[in-house]
């Protein structure tokens, strides 16, 4: 599902996105019905396949930009793209380096790319197009009402999902509660967190290509994913079957790289994930207590791992009086009443939720 992306090139969408001086640039190019190609990098790697061209190291400016572009060479920029180095600069990459690209101006800015590593924006003057190469990676911009449609259709998707979520969190709390929660519930739970978080990096992606553009979207994706992420590692710690090679830092790896075809197959997931009797969806397992505690107001996690390590399941937390969680090191007498009652809340609105 999600278009993902590394850290390099997200960076890179980001300085050329709307409200950017470079964005700026290239908008005023190809108003003027004009192609170019733009280095962001002017180390001894840049200068090493550069051949011509003059030197200008001049204040970068979007009008100098779209001037500049009037020569048919390339123009160097300094890695942060404050500076303009050099313009009309014929460059010279490995020709064996491999291209899908056919233009000879896309074709260059590849090899460029897969050779030193840097980014690479070609402007295309015949499809008024912006492309952005970085190393082996690709990325067309999209036209901002098009990217605003896209960005306005995935909140919607990812406002349905998360109510889809919602209940099953609100269903997997009923059953810790009463003991019988089964894998399949767990890897339902997990599953539904995987498709939040991977459709709101769907929208992330879109927002750093928006810019200034993307605020509002920006504040909608918080307010949307708002404890997801720590509802998803509460749930793997709670039935993660650790062993000698296999811990938390694994098994949430494991759930993030999956395949979308394997995530929608819960036998598959509960595979990734190690979780005891992951072979029979339809077996009962014992949640640790990570997430009903989780959910109580101002409990530190250090404190959570000490309640955990010391009853170690939920059932024993929930059986415990104050003074058995007293005796954990960190809990006092206030922290002690605030988890009985908190927890016995909890239990008691999640029953009534879900046989009323």
């Amino acid at each position: 599902m999600a278009r993902r992306r590394s850290d390099a090139m997200l960076n890179a969408l980001a300085a050329v996105a709307p409200g950017k001086p470079l964005r700026e640039g290239f908008d005023r190019i190809l108003q003027s019905g004009m192609g170019a190609l733009i280095v962001v990098g002017d180390g001894p790697e840049v200068l090493n396949i550069c051949s011509g061209g003059f030197l200008l190291d001049a204040a970068f400016s979007p009008q100098r930009l779209s001037e500049l572009a009037k020569m048919d060479g390339a123009i160097v920029l300094a890695r942060d793209g404050s500076r303009i180095a050099r313009a009309n600069v014929h460059l010279v990459p490995n020709p064996n380096v491999p291209t899908s690209e056919t233009g000879t101006r896309h074709r260059t800015a590849e090899r460029v790319a897969r050779s030193i590593n840097v980014p690479v924006i070609s402007v295309s003057e015949d499809m008024a197009i912006i492309a952005v190469y970085l190393g082996d990676e690709k990325h067309q911009l999209v036209p901002i009402p098009r990217l605003l449609d896209r960005a306005n259709q995935a909140m919607k998707t990812l406002e349905r999902y998360k109510e889809r979520l919602v209940e099953v969190s609100n269903n997997l709390t009923a059953l810790e509660v009463e003991g019988l929660v089964t894998v399949r519930d767990v890897v339902v739970m997990l599953q539904r967190t995987e498709m939040v978080r991977r459709i709101a990096e769907e929208i992330e992606l879109d927002i750093i290509e928006l810019g200034v553009d993307g605020r509002l979207f920006r504040l909608q994706l918080e307010e949307a994913i708002s404890g997801v992420v720590d509802e998803r590692r509460a749930v793997v710690l709670d039935y993660l079957h650790e062993d000698n090679d296999w811990h938390f830092a694994e098994a949430s790896a494991g759930l993030s790289a999956i395949e979308m075809e394997q995530l929608l197959d819960l036998g598959a997931v509960a595979n990734v994930l190690h979780l005891q009797h992951a072979d029979d969806l339809n077996a009962l397992v014992q949640p640790k207590g990570y997430r009903m505690l989780s959910r109580i107001p101002r409990l530190p996690d250090n404190i959570i791992e000490r309640i955990v390590n010391h009853f170690g399941s939920l059932d024993a937390i929930m059986k415990a009086t104050e003074r058995n969680l007293e005796s954990v090191e960190g809990v006092g007498d206030h922290r002690a009443r605030a988890i009985t009652e908190g927890l016995g809340r909890m239990a008691e609105a999640s029953i009534l939720e879900r046989y009323n």
